[in-house]
């Protein structure tokens, strides 16, 4: 391991050489406040940022080991993250010549906390991974500039976030508690036979429909549960935590419009993941396994048994191994819905408002104009209570426009201005005053396919056995030339996890033999990453990891399921 004074040389001698001999400064340095690796030096001042990496032992970091056992690791590593990021905003450092020059970053994340490669903390060091942008004028190599980010921000860094004796401990035992807590409750819910809870005090509306922040207090209407659905769950850290359980079963949110219903299951879809402190949703708490799901018109559909949902298609065309490159709005819900219970949902949450409308109903005058066997779809209706009779699957229905679904369902929750109201006794008596005259459309078992075997030739791109894979933001992964679109899989929350699906769909072929299924080999890739999540990494083992952020079986079998080039056996 070289010493300071050895990268003060090696920049010296390269200073105002071609930005490429930067690649002389990689390796590992030993600085004042912390051990430096310099993993990938940029060759270009305009290519992807040098990856580099911060690391002090644990001992001398001087974290409690309480802080970082359990599930309490990702909180830590977490806030570690935030408090870097805080500590570069705060040094406000601006472009110093071409490209990227003199920026660093590291990926913090926004109001959700979720497990990403930012940080590590093990037994042995806690490590912080950033990328820098080497200096540069021109294609110039700017020395002093390097120079003084390597021997003065970066030690800076490191002695601000990395070592407990500069931190607040009252913040970090309150990050981690918090996250510590919310992870208990979730762990409540199928107990207590909920699946969700939305505390007391939430506030649930954002800034706009494209921020994530949340409304500021004075302006927002507090959450509160209706008296008889309201419950307490006592947590370790928290204490009683107040709130509305939301039944295992069939559970409409209605209302008139802009009352806050898309707005609640909005927040009960980001519900799966745990909260910062002051979002509003800390105590917004929706099960694992639970998948929103849409309408999505154009997606390509490869062999998905819909015929629960859809069959009797004109020309015989196959239902019980469905394909299309073009899904209608109806088609593709239902595809939708199969592929969750395929990898295992327990939960689904529909809006009305991005739902195909002849898949969720066809009332009493449509069936009398329309007879059945002209008609191929089973509209939601007849299937969602056999969902979870027959499946245990729950469904959360945002609906307000189907006064129908009112006698399929075990709880209906109305929203008026953002108030809360369990209506569920008077929508029975309506439903016992105004009889439905529509005529439920088919009584046979509902199965779930689970069994579809995935061909190798799937990775093909046509070119080469393997293709080079990307991502582009937060909806879409580029596989070869082929973009595989996830704007309609909602519970994508950051660009790191658009990242980690394009790697994973990478790692996941070494299971793919033209015999196991979808299901086994995605929960194959899940048993590899529990413990070491950068096992995915496309780089070197032991090097910086790049900006990953992890993700759900459900996000990845939908990216997969939408990839044009799957082949199903």
């Amino acid at each position: 391991m070289y010493k300071a004074e050895d990268l003060k040389r090696i920049i010296s001698r390269i200073d105002g050489r071609g930005y490429k001999a930067y690649k002389e400064i990689e390796g590992e340095y030993e600085l004042n406040t912390c051990y430096l690796y310099i993993d990938h030096a940029q060759a270009d001042p305009f290519a992807p940022m040098s990856r580099i990496r911060l690391r002090v032992p644990i001992a001398k970091a001087g974290f409690p080991k309480h802080l970082y056992q359990g599930v309490k690791l990702t909180a830590l590593e977490d806030i570690i993250a935030r408090l870097i990021k805080k500590e570069l905003d705060r040094l406000n450092l601006k472009p110093a010549g071409t490209g990227n020059s003199g920026l660093i970053f590291i990926d913090a994340g926004g109001q959700e906390v979720i497990k990403r490669t930012a940080v590590k903390i093990t037994s042995e060091f806690i490590e912080a991974r950033l990328s820098v942008g080497l200096p540069a004028s021109g294609r110039t190599i700017k020395g002093q500039a390097a120079l003084h980010i390597f021997l003065h921000i970066l030690p800076l860094i490191a002695e601000k976030c990395l070592y407990y004796k500069e931190l607040d401990p009252h913040m970090l035992e309150e990050h981690v508690n918090l996250f510590a807590d919310q992870e208990y409750l979730r762990e409540k819910l199928d107990e207590l036979g909920l699946v969700a809870f939305v505390g007391n005090g939430a506030i649930l509306p954002r800034r706009s429909g494209n921020s994530n922040l949340p409304l500021p207090a004075r302006e927002a209407v507090k959450f509160k549960s209706p008296p008889d659905l309201q419950i307490t769950i006592t947590t370790p850290h928290h204490g009683p935590i107040t709130g509305m359980g939301i039944r295992k079963g069939v559970t409409l949110i209605t209302g008139g419009g802009f009352h806050g219903k898309s707005t609640l299951l909005k927040a009960l879809e980001r519900g799966v993941y745990n909260h910062i402190k002051g979002d509003g949703r800390e105590w917004v708490i929706t099960v694992r396994d639970a998948v929103k799901i849409r309408a999505e018109d154009g997606r390509n559909i490869e062999k998905v048994d819909i015929s629960c949902f859809i069959d009797n298609l004109p020309f015989q065309k196959d239902t019980k191994s469905f394909s299309t490159e073009n899904a209608s709005g109806s088609t593709s819900q239902a595809a939708n819905i199969m592929e969750a219970l395929e990898l295992g949902a327990r939960l689904l949450l529909l809006d009305e408002d991005t739902s195909a409308t002849n898949f969720m109903i066809r009332d009493e005058r449509m069936q009398r104009l329309i007879a059945k066997d002209k008609e191929p779809i089973t509209p939601f209706i007849d299937r969602v209570r056999q969902l979870y009779e027959e499946q245990g699957v729950s469904s959360i229905l945002v609906i307000g426009g189907s006064g129908d679904y009112l006698e399929v369902a075990d709880t209906v929750i109305m929203l008026d201005s953002y108030q809360v109201y369990n209506v569920t006794d008077k929508a029975r008596k309506i439903v016992q005053e105004v009889p439905s005259q529509r005529i439920i459309e088919k009584r046979n078992r509902l199965e779930v396919n689970a069994f579809r075997i995935i061909k190798k030739a799937s990775w093909s791109d046509g070119r080469h056995k393997k293709a080079k894979v990307a991502a582009k933001g937060i909806d879409t992964v580029l596989y070869g030339k082929t973009a595989i679109d996830l704007s309609a899989v909602e519970q994508l929350i950051d660009p790191g996890q658009t990242r980690a699906i394009a790697h994973l769909l990478v790692y996941m072929q070494r299971y793919v033999d033209d015999r196991r299924s979808l299901r086994e080999i995605i929960d194959k890739v899940y048993e590899d990453i529990a413990d070491n999540f950068e096992v995915i990494s496309p780089f070197p083992a032991g090097q910086h990891p790049g900006d990953l952020v992890w993700v759900r079986p459900y996000e990845l079998g939908a990216a997969l399921n939408r990839l044009r080039t799957l082949q199903i056996k």
